[in-house]
């Protein structure tokens, strides 16, 4: 699912029907038995969202200071979720820079890493348990296609913690080069 969620479209429709969208261009996959998975030792009220239907919305804060956005995706019960790591921002871009609270920052930065995206499209723990399935939801994914001759390629997830296969699982996909995909130089080529 991690893969097939790449050049989706994210979108977020604000209370004034504003829509802030952009092609997903960085995931990471966390599966049943993943160390690095905040359920795998149990089921809380924190990552309950991971356990919902697929096309539930798990939003945790992290560090105390960032939130992160994900989509949970196995059958009910069952614990996995892809995180959104990154964005192509395509709509609502003015809004995204308001809520990322800065005008200096360059179109393809806004929602670049997760932390950023969620600032970017006003997501935080309310939005933890949403139906991104739902015909009436404010927060969902629409298909898209990648522009362009995109390369797909995989990495180690960034960040993480667990045992030596959580670290090494190549369970990060990315577009190649893409001006909006997150982490170090090495991990963008």
């Amino acid at each position: 699912m991690a893969r097939d969620l790449l050049g989706k479209r994210l979108v977020r429709v604000l209370a004034d029907g504003t829509r802030l969208a952009g092609r997903i261009v960085e995931t990471e996959a966390y599966c049943p038995g993943d160390s690095a998975m905040h359920a795998y030792r149990r089921k809380t009220a924190r990552n309950a969202p991971m356990f919902m239907q697929p096309g539930t919305a798990y939003v945790y804060f992290t560090y105390g200071m960032h939130f992160c956005f994900n989509i949970s995706t196995e059958a009910e019960g069952v614990p996995a979720a892809v995180l959104i790591r990154a964005l192509e921002p395509l709509e609502g871009l003015a809004c995204m820079r308001a809520h990322r609270g800065r005008n200096d920052v360059a179109d393809a930065a806004l929602c670049q890493g997760p932390a950023n995206l969620c600032k970017a499209l006003a997501l935080d723990r309310a939005f933890s348990g949403c139906d991104l399935l739902a015909p009436d939801s404010v927060l969902f994914v629409e298909d898209d296609t990648l522009a362009g001759e995109w390369v797909i390629k995989t990495s180690p997830r960034i960040g993480i913690s667990g045992d030596e296969v959580a670290l090494r699982a190549p369970w990060r996909f990315y577009v190649a080069a893409h001006p909006a995909v997150s982490g170090p130089p090495q991990l963008r080529r």
